[in-house]
């Protein structure tokens, strides 16, 4: 029974479950056999251990987990309803805030995780994974279906980019009635989702089962169609009665030092999408391929996207994998200054991380030096980060006669990303930035060109998938208001809350 949107406390599956039962989360398939392969990571989660960890959330008075969710996912009410074997109420739950839980519960950080308050002093609630579980049975049960408007209002809108806030604005926006065409310059529609995230995270199969049903709803798909340059911006304003600027955050940040330019320096992403496109069947030339097989690979970058490049080199059989980080390595345990519910900042392992290579922190890359042209070896510094004055930013400071070099023949930069790219589209739409680069953006999510709004990285800078999708849920709203007068799309974000 609901109440006010929320379970009475007394009513609970299991009242002293977070008390009796311990974190349980998937069990990783062994090392030695995803080496050999690109399937996800994760062995399929029984229903018992799903209920079971369910039973864990104490249904709080006030649900920080709430907080910790960009989406505001009803976190509470879809554990109590897997505890309960109410999986069809569950996915119910679920898919009033999130388009895509398919994605977020394979790919998401989880934040809402970090807020739930058993992380105070035990482990949370596996909310992830939770969420995980619930939508693919709502696939197995067929429960998830098409959902073809019954009405249409003639208003058309165009969404460039295809990545996750794209996809949410797009389905959103459709769901309203209007008739959406989405437009992506690349062969593959997702974005990040498919060329960015490597198969063993996020197998391309999950993504094509959405994009199959939202094409099922009447959404149109344009790919190899680049706005600015086969596709002229004049035709985007003058055929669309709104238009969505989902275009990401694609413009990576570079390495100014002596050798960037030898064969064998790569972007991260340059990496990753074409590991994706092989993959996907894409023949790929000698010449163009970038491959680690047999080599001494460095990546620098040590978040998430250097742990996919780790992933990816090990299973093309690189010889030895450096990750080296300028920053300095996290602790272990959440320090005094960093309590709960913030993010915790401390020391995180990717799966990848267990496969194989070398983590280093405090590294500063001065060089790259090689013959004819070809990479041969990176050269490094030591650093050491003092205290910022008056709390001010921590400075970097050069360990004297640390220096050292690694060979290798293949160097990955996996340092993020600036700011969407501002030549091509955006300048010919004469769309204005903000000091960052991105998309300056009013409090209706409206640029400076009246009718083009943007969502997710390009207007927010570069973040993560579950903000992607909830800003281009806010920016549908905010576009159906734009082209109605009047909404029925709820807010997203979490200042509408």
């Amino acid at each position: 029974m609901v109440q006010s949107g929320r379970w009475k406390q007394s009513e609970m599956g299991n009242p002293t479950g977070s008390t009796e039962l311990g974190r349980n989360t998937p069990e990783r398939r062994p090392v030695t056999e995803r080496k050999g392969d690109y399937r996800e990571f994760y062995k399929p989660w029984g229903e018992e251990q799903a209920k079971e960890q369910g039973s864990r959330c104490m249904d709080c008075s006030v649900p920080f987990c709430h907080m910790g969710c960009p989406l505001g996912n009803v976190i509470p009410e879809f554990n109590h309803q897997v505890y309960l074997g109410n999986w069809q109420g569950a996915l119910e739950t679920l898919l009033s805030t999130n388009n895509f839980p398919e994605f977020t519960g394979r790919v998401c950080p989880a934040p809402c995780e970090a807020s739930c308050v058993l992380s105070i002093n035990s482990d949370p609630v596996t909310i992830e994974y939770i969420e995980k579980e619930i939508v693919e049975r709502g696939y197995e049960e067929s429960w998830i279906k098409p959902e073809v408007p019954a009405v249409r209002t003639g208003k058309k809108v165009a969404v460039v980019g295809s990545g996750p806030s794209g996809l949410a604005a797009a389905q959103q926006l459709n769901r309203a009635g209007h008739l959406v065409t989405v437009i992506e310059r690349a062969s593959y529609i997702g974005g990040l989702l498919s060329l960015g995230i490597p198969e063993f995270k996020l197998e391309k199969n999950v993504v094509q089962r959405r994009v199959q049903l939202m094409s099922e709803e009447g959404i149109i798909f344009l790919t190899d169609t680049n706005v600015g340059v086969d596709f002229p911006v004049e035709r985007l304003l003058s055929d669309f009665d709104a238009v969505c600027l989902a275009c990401g955050s694609t413009e990576a940040r570079e390495l100014d030092v002596p050798g960037r330019e030898l064969e064998g320096v790569h972007l991260a992403m340059e990496y990753l999408s074409q590991q994706n496109k092989v993959l996907s069947g894409e023949a790929i030339s000698v010449e163009d391929r970038i491959e680690a097989e047999g080599k001494r690979g460095v990546i620098l970058g040590g978040g998430d996207t250097g742990a996919d490049c780790l992933g990816t080199a090990i299973r093309q059989g690189a010889e030895v994998v450096h990750q080296l980080e300028l920053l300095a390595e996290p602790p272990e345990q959440r320090p005094s200054d960093n309590p709960w519910p913030q993010w915790p900042l401390v020391l995180r392992s990717s799966p990848a991380h267990e496969e194989g290579g070398v983590r280093e922190y405090s590294i500063l890359t001065k060089s790259f030096s090689g013959r004819n042209g070809k990479l041969e070896k990176l050269h490094a510094v030591k650093v050491e980060w003092q205290p910022g004055e008056n709390g001010g930013r921590p400075t970097m400071v050069e360990i004297p006669g640390s220096e050292f070099e690694i060979e290798t023949e293949l160097t990955l930069l996996a340092m993020g990303f600036l700011h969407p790219e501002g030549e091509g589209m955006l300048s010919q739409l004469g769309v204005e930035l903000d000091a960052r680069g991105n998309i300056a953006i009013d409090s209706n999510r409206m640029s400076s060109v009246s009718g083009v709004f943007a969502a997710g990285d390009a207007a927010r800078g570069q973040s993560l998938v579950v903000w992607a999708i909830a800003e281009g849920r806010e920016t549908a709203r905010s576009i159906d208001l734009f082209l109605m007068g009047e909404t029925s799309l709820p807010h997203s974000l979490p200042e509408h809350g």
